[in-house]
This record gives C-alpha cells, sequence and structure tokens, in this order.
C-alpha cells in the first residue's frame, strides 16, 4: 500500500539492457501454465548471441513444453544499491536443444546432473525498473 505523499517512478527499459541483465545471472525463472495453473519453476541459463537463452532444467513440465514447442517465459528481477528494484521478461517458442553449443559451467553442471537443455529465442523481451 502507498501511503500518502510516496511516488514511485517507473522506467521501461530498452531491450539491450534487459539482454546485458539476463547476461549477468546464470539463475532465473520459468514461467509456465501447469494443470491450468501458473507456476515459477528454476532454471540455469546462458543467453547466446544476443538473441536467444539456452535453460537448463530438470522440470518435467518445462521438458514437456519445450517438447511440445510451447511458449515459455523467463523472469529474472533484482535490488540496485540505490533500493531501486527491476524486473526483466523474455518470451519465446521453447525447443529442446541438441546442445552442441560451448555450455556455461551452471549450465553444464546441470546437465550432468540430469537436466534437459532447453532453447527459447529472445522473441519478446521487456523489463522496467522502479525507483
Amino acid at each position: 500500500m502507498t501511503q500518502q505523499g510516496d511516488s514511485e517512478h517507473r522506467a521501461t527499459l530498452t531491450r539491450d539492457t534487459c539482454v546485458n541483465l539476463l547476461n549477468s545471472t546464470d539463475l532465473a525463472r520459468v514461467v509456465i501454465s501447469v494443470r491450468c495453473l501458473p507456476a515459477a519453476l528454476p532454471a540455469r541459463i546462458a543467453v547466446i548471441d544476443d538473441d536467444h537463452l539456452l535453460l537448463a532444467s530438470s522440470e518435467e513440465s518445462v521438458i514437456l513444453a519445450a517438447r511440445r514447442g510451447d511458449v515459455l517465459s523467463v523472469e529474472i528481477d533484482g535490488l540496485e544499491p540505490d533500493g531501486a528494484t527491476w524486473s526483466v521478461m523474455a518470451s519465446g517458442l521453447a525447443a529442446l536443444s541438441p546442445g552442441q553449443e560451448q555450455l556455461s559451467t551452471p549450465l553444464r553442471k546441470a546437465v550432468e546432473r540430469g537436466a534437459a537443455l532447453i532453447s527459447l529465442p529472445l522473441s519478446v523481451v521487456v523489463g522496467e525498473r522502479i525507483e
């Protein structure tokens, strides 16, 4: 609840800023519908060539969605030292990846533990910063 006199400033982030923020982390939430209910499931991520993500997930619902070519969304957020928060969401049609790219250490370790590798083109990338 916002108290009287308080205000927040919202700013839309550019695509480049959003991709840079995605590239700055290796952990995200995959947002998906499971039995018609929303779910946010953890996944390791890596940005490839600024136009798609690789995800490593062992969540069966995420893997099944990739096999079907469903739309998946990946969400990350953060807190800046000045107290501002930001959120980035990327969406695209998921597909199982053949895994021929050079994998980052977190993705490689997740795959070694049995996670599937999923490719997600960065079709829609949006973000917002709230001060």
